[in-house]
């Protein structure tokens, strides 16, 4: 599975797609499975990286800082000059801030991967990535929602979110790792769980596009016109992610790394989020959502492209 995930990722969208325009009406009970998909996900991503490689990556001072850079500085710089661009519609606006600002933190490591990228080094940045995000994007729809914020975001699903995704999985994580420490059955578990994580992306991409395709359907218009921004931040993201990684004279892996981590964003653990939006805002899920299929496509050239860009030997 781990060789064909991407392939595997495609047809897990594909058959969300089917069931959900065959059965609109389960869209409702499917979406009161994506959080616990999302923290079981989040869990075994956890799981791969222990408490001391965190404080190694963390020690890792150009990397980290060159991730913070991209995903922190230069992605709010490059939405706000898309933000002038889109519809006035609150909701569509709302959806992309929220998609955009937070940067992935689950199958940005496949990818990366995949494109002979830093896996490892992105995966130890992963719960700095989420603390970060979850701390900074109030802040950042505050900048730029300015004072309608207080009337259309709540705070209390960003907290919900922050316990179930983040704090929970990640004690999960870090008391199995103890457990493994010291028996075999702690091992076992351990091990068994990590085998889990392709099945896991599968089931969540597919639950998460079946229970929002129908509302993607009944306003395609609407969502169809941030589409090609979400295509633009991409080509966009490839070349400052490539000027940043180049700017903290990392290796080329790291380099790799940086630029996948500035393009992939966290739609999966921001929907939530999304669909918590009042009553009137229910576009904005749809947003979101539409981001997770033109990355998942972008990403399968981001493979083939970015090698080319960060070739193996660095020009001197």
């Amino acid at each position: 599975m781990e060789r064909h995930q991407v392939a595997l990722y495609v047809l897990a969208i594909a058959l969300g797609g089917v069931l959900g325009l065959a059965v609109p009406s389960a869209g409702s009970t499917l979406e009161h499975l994506i959080n616990p998909a999302l923290a079981a996900l989040l869990y075994v991503t956890f799981l791969q990286v222990p408490a001391r490689t965190l404080l190694a990556a963390l020690r890792d001072g150009r990397f980290m800082a060159a991730i913070v850079v991209i995903n922190f500085v230069v992605v709010p710089v490059v939405v706000a000059a898309m933000f002038v661009l889109l519809p006035a519609d609150q909701a569509i606006r709302i959806g992309f801030l929220l998609v955009l600002l937070c940067p992935c933190v689950d199958y940005v490591i496949v990818f990366s991967g995949l494109a002979g990228g830093d896996s490892q080094r992105l995966l130890a940045a992963t719960p700095v990535l989420l603390l970060a995000q979850m701390a900074l994007l109030p802040l950042f729809l505050l900048l730029f929602l300015g004072s309608d914020l207080a009337g259309i975001v709540e705070v209390g699903p960003f907290v919900e979110a922050f316990i179930v995704l983040i704090v929970i999985p990640l004690a999960l994580a870090w008391g199995t790792q103890w457990w493994a420490a010291r028996h075999p059955s702690g091992e076992r578990l351990s091990a068994g769980a990590s085998t889990t994580m392709v099945p896991l992306m599968m089931l969540v991409l597919a639950i998460v596009v079946a229970s929002q395709l129908p509302k993607i359907d009944d306003s395609l218009g609407q969502v169809a016109r941030v589409v090609p921004l979400y295509v633009l931040f991409l080509v966009v993201m490839a070349g400052t992610g490539l000027l940043v990684g180049r700017s903290f004279a990392l290796d080329v892996p790291a380099r790799r790394a940086v630029i996948f981590s500035g393009a992939t964003r966290n739609s999966l653990v921001v929907l939530p989020l999304a669909l918590a939006l009042p009553a009137g805002l229910e576009l904005a899920a749809a947003v979101v959502v539409t981001q997770t299929l033109v990355e998942v496509l972008g990403m399968v050239i981001y493979v083939r492209v970015v090698p080319r860009l960060v070739p193996a030997r660095l020009q001197p």
